[in-house]
C-alpha cells in the first residue's frame, strides 16, 4: 500500500475485528518464490531462489477446517463469503481445546490505530490462559509504524515476534527479514502444521506470499483477491437525489461538477488516484509491476494507462471536485465521507463495516454507503489485478529456542481460529459479559471491552480464511459480497503472482521518489513531462538494469 495521507489508509486497507481476509484455497497455480541469496539478489541462482518443485516442499499442507460454519453467503469464483448470523456461546466450536503453550513469556510488536490497553488487562490475561503462555505487547502507532520498524530491525534488541505489513516491504526491510526471522518450514512444512490444525486451515496462497528468502518465514495474515481499494458512495445520498453510480470517467468527472458546491460544503470525492490506476488497468506495485511484452518486459511507470490515470486524477483536483483538504493531504478522508462533505471516497474496504456501525450506533441510523463496480476508463469491463494471498505478515525472531518458536506458533494457531469458533470469538470480543454482551441477537461492547479490547494485536499474529462476518451489519455483509462477487469476472493475475522476490540491494531505493511525485502531479505542482523525465531518470539509473535481472529470473525458470 502507498505511504502518503492521500493514499487509503492503513486501517482501511485491515479487515475489521470481526474478518479474516484471504484468498480461497484452490485453483491458483504454485509460483516459485526468490528471494536474496550468497549473489547479492533474489535471482540468477542465489540460495534465496526456488523453484516450483522446492516451493511446493517448503508450502505447509492444506487441511479445511472441521469445525468452521458454513457460510451464509457462499464463495463464488473465488469471492469471499459471507457471515451475517449470530451463534451462541454455547454452539461454537472449539479449535484449542486445552492450552499448549510452555507457560513462558513473549514479545510481540504489532501496530495499533488507538489506545493501548493498560498491561494486565482481564481481555489479554484470558488470551493468554487460553493458549498457555504471557505476551508482552508493544504496541506501536500504526500511522509512524514503518519508521519504528525499520529502526527496530536495525537494532540488536528485536522483539520475539514482529508483524510487517506490506506496504513496508521497501528499502532494506526485506533484507532484513532474510535475516532477522526463523525459518518456519522445519516447524510448518508439508504435514508438520497439522500440529497447528488452524494454521493448517490457512489456504496455501497465503502461504504461497509467505516465503521469503527462499524460507518459509511469515505467518500471514491472509487477504482477499481485491479490496485494498474500493471506489465507495455515499448510497443513502445518492438514492434520497436520485443519482446513480458513473460508468465510465466522463461521467464521474461530469457529475462530480454537478454534486459539489463548496458555499454548501460538499465535495464530490477525496483523491482517487488509486482508484483510477484501476480504472485504467494500470500494473499493481511490487513485485508484479512488470508485463510481457515480447522478448522484453515493460514497467507500470512506462505503460501510457499509468500517465493517463495520473492525467485524468488531475481533472479532478483542477475541476474543484475534490475536498480541500484532501488537496493539502490532511484530516481524516473517513470522517469527511462520514460527515456527508465528501460523497465518494477511495479506501480499504476495512472502513466499510466500521464507518457503518459507527454512523449508526452514533445517532445517523440512516447512513448507508456500498461500493461502486470497476469499469475501464471507457466505460467497458475493468481488468483488476489480483492481490496475493497475503500482505500481511508476523515473522519470529530467529534467535529464539525451538520450544519457544513452538511456543509462538500455539499463539498463531488460537488467532488464526475461524469464524464460528469459540477462539475467533474470544479474539474478536473477549468474554461475554463482560466485554461485551448480546441485544438482539448481535455482540455488543460494554464499556471495558471497549477499552480493552483490541483485536488487531491478534489479528496480525495470524489469521483464518478470508471471511465477512457482521452479525450486528447484515446489509454490509450482502453488499460487501455482492459486490466481490460482482468483480471477480474481472480479475487477472499479475505476471509474478503470489511471489515475495528480493531484489537486490542496488535497486532498494530506485523507486522512491515516485509516489511523491504522483501526488505532485496530481495536485498540478508538476507536470506529465516532470514524470516523463522522472521514468527516463529511473531507467538510466538502474531501471533498465532490474528489466534484465527480472528477465535473467524468467529465463532461468524457463
Amino acid at each position: 500500500m502507498p505511504k502518503t495521507p492521500s493514499a487509503p489508509s492503513r486501517r482501511s486497507f485491515l479487515a475489521s475485528t470481526a474478518v479474516a481476509a484471504a484468498a480461497t484455497a484452490g485453483g491458483v497455480p504454485l509460483l516459485a518464490a526468490c528471494g536474496s541469496g550468497g549473489n547479492g539478489g533474489g535471482g540468477g541462482g542465489g540460495e534465496g531462489r526456488v523453484s516450483e518443485e522446492q516451493a511446493a516442499q517448503i508450502l505447509p499442507t492444506y487441511r479445511a477446517s472441521e469445525v468452521a460454519v458454513d457460510p451464509d453467503i457462499p464463495s463464488v469464483d473465488g469471492s469471499v463469503p459471507g457471515y451475517h448470523r449470530y451463534i451462541e456461546v454455547d454452539d461454537l466450536g472449539v479449535t484449542v481445546p486445552e492450552a499448549k503453550g510452555s507457560g513462558g513469556e513473549l514479545s510481540a510488536m504489532t501496530p495499533l490505530w488507538g489506545t493501548p490497553p493498560r498491561a494486565g488487562n482481564e481481555y489479554w490475561t484470558t488470551m493468554d490462559e487460553r493458549v498457555g503462555l504471557t505476551v508482552n505487547w508493544q504496541t506501536q502507532d500504526g500511522n509512524t509504524y514503518g519508521e519504528k520498524l525499520g529502526t527496530v530491525l536495525a537494532g540488536s534488541d528485536i522483539p520475539d515476534l514482529v508483524c510487517v505489513p506490506g506496504w513496508e516491504l521497501r528499502g532494506q526491510i526485506p533484507r532484513a527479514i532474510e535475516q532477522r526471522f526463523a525459518d518456519l518450514g522445519p516447524y510448518l512444512s508439508g504435514d508438520a502444521v497439522l500440529d497447528y490444525p488452524n494454521l493448517a486451515a490457512i489456504p496455501t496462497p497465503a502461504w504461497q506470499a509467505s516465503i521469503f528468502g527462499g524460507a518459509l518465514r511469515g505467518l500471514p495474515m491472509p487477504q482477499p483477491v481485491i479490496g485494498a481499494v474500493v471506489p465507495f458512495y455515499r448510497e443513502d445520498v445518492f438514492e434520497a437525489n436520485g443519482w446513480t453510480p458513473p460508468g465510465s470517467l466522463d461521467e464521474f468527472l461530469a457529475f462530480a461538477k454537478d454534486i459539489t458546491s463548496a458555499r454548501n460544503r460538499v465535495w464530490a470525492c477525496d483523491d482517487f488516484k488509486w482508484a483510477a490506476f484501476i480504472y485504467f488497468g494500470v500494473l499493481p506495485s511490487r513485485p508484479q509491476y512488470w508485463r510481457r511484452e515480447g522478448d522484453t518486459l515493460v514497467h507500470r511507470y512506462e505503460e501510457d494507462a499509468y500517465l493517463e490515470a495520473l492525467e485524468w486524477s488531475r481533472k479532478l483536483f483542477d475541476a474543484g471536485v475534490v475536498h480541500p483538504d484532501s488537496v493539502a493531504a490532511q484530516g481524516d478522508a473517513n470522517s469527511r465521507f462520514a460527515a456527508g462533505e465528501t460523497l465518494m471516497i477511495a479506501q480499504g474496504e476495512g472502513v466499510w463495516h466500521g464507518l457503518v456501525s459507527e454512523q449508526v450506533t452514533g445517532g445517523n441510523p440512516d447512513f448507508r454507503m456500498n461500493a461502486m463496480d470497476f469499469f475501464s476508463h471507457d466505460g467497458g469491463d475493468p481488468v483488476i489485478w489480483a492481490g496475493n494471498g497475503s500482505g500481511i505478515w508476523t515473522f519470529i525472531n530467529r534467535n529464539l529456542s525451538e520450544d519457544r518458536i513452538r511456543d509462538a506458533l500455539e499463539l498463531a494457531n488460537l488467532c488464526a481460529a475461524p469464524y464460528g469458533t469459540y477462539e475467533n470469538r474470544l479474539r474478536n470480543y473477549g468474554i461475554e459479559r463482560t466485554h461485551y454482551t448480546v441485544e438482539d441477537g448481535v455482540p455488543v461492547r460494554t464499556d471495558q471491552g471497549t477499552v480493552e479490547v483490541q483485536p488487531e494485536t491478534y489479528v496480525f499474529i495470524a489469521s483464518p480464511e478470508a471471511a465477512v462476518a457482521h452479525p450486528d451489519q447484515p446489509r454490509v455483509v450482502e453488499d460487501k459480497c455482492a459486490w466481490h462477487q460482482r468483480q471477480m469476472p474481472h480479475v487477472r493475475e499479475p505476471l509474478f503472482y503470489g511471489r515475495q522476490i528480493q531484489e537486490p540491494d542496488r535497486f532498494a531505493n530506485l523507486s522512491d521518489a515516485f509516489e511523491d511525485l504522483e501526488d505532485d502531479v496530481t495536485r498540478g505542482r508538476a507536470s506529465i513531462s516532470d514524470m516523463q523525465n522522472a521514468v527516463a531518470e529511473w531507467r538510466r539509473n538502474g531501471g533498465d538494469e532490474l528489466r534484465e535481472w527480472y528477465l535473467e529470473l524468467l529465463e532461468d525458470e524457463a
